[in-house]
């Protein structure tokens, strides 16, 4: 069943729809908005159990959060969109990609992959979920310090977004991002224009997994970033908006 999300509309031009990461919401996206307002229509939603959109329990799928998405793009009025993922969003991307392609006009994959999880990075979720279970949010507070090669700078804002989400989404994405697919057909077999972005000092996805896409799909554009953590559209909004504007238009 899909859920009806909270977002938010601004700018003029091609529909993009920016999709957040884990654990995070839309305003995630502030620092990238203003340099892609111009040319875009940006349509930036709370995913299911985060921001003020409202929670499932545990026991969906990326694909039910793509599913969210495209009825929303429908909703709209909207027949087909450039979508940019970051992080988990990227994975909800590919999703997106994979089973309501005749709606997307191109990718954007920030600061992500499109490999599943390894067994052991699955079995760390299941045991995030159990502490999130036992504590709430603040189990995963620390992840505001991985996001960005920058914490004293990034941190912060990551942390406040972070302590704010709903329990029930964290586990209920934590869960799906455990169950993902491999996502690295889907993008061999994209025909729409797709740009990789990704922070070279990236602690959580490293970068050599943007190289994989970029194999995988040789039309890709890729941009690798020094000095940029798991964050590109916060750490380096101008430069990752310029290749999202060159790469998809």
């Amino acid at each position: 069943m899909t859920l009806a999300l909270a977002y938010h509309r601004s700018g003029r031009g091609a529909p993009l729809v920016l999709v957040h990461g884990f654990p995070l919401d839309r305003t995630f996206w502030n620092p990238l908005l203003p340099f892609l307002r111009e040319r875009f229509d940006c349509i930036v939603p709370d995913l299911r159990g985060f921001g003020e959109s409202p929670a499932a329990e545990p026991g969906y799928g990326l694909e039910d959060m793509a599913a969210d998405l495209s009825v929303l793009l429908t909703e709209l009025g909207i027949s087909a969109a450039f979508l940019a993922g970051h992080s988990m969003g990227g994975y909800i991307a590919l999703a997106f990609a994979r089973h309501f392609e005749s709606q997307l006009l191109g990718l954007g994959l920030l600061g992500t992959q499109a490999a599943p999880d390894v067994p052991e990075r699955r079995q760390i979720r299941y045991d995030t979920i159990a502490q999130v279970q036992r504590d709430g949010v603040k189990a995963v507070l620390g992840m505001a310090e991985k996001l960005t090669a920058d914490p004293v700078r990034h941190a912060p804002t990551l942390h406040q977004i972070i302590q704010r989400q709903n329990p029930v989404g964290v586990m209920g994405a934590l869960r799906a991002m455990a169950e993902r697919s491999d996502s690295l057909p889907t993008l061999a077999a994209l025909s729409v224009p797709v740009v990789i972005v990704h922070g070279m000092q990236d602690s959580l996805v490293p970068v050599e997994r943007a190289r994989e896409m970029k194999t995988a799909l040789p039309a890709a554009h890729l941009l690798e970033l020094p000095g940029v953590g798991h964050s590109p559209p916060c750490e380096a909004p101008e430069q990752t908006a310029q290749a999202l504007l060159e790469g998809l238009l």
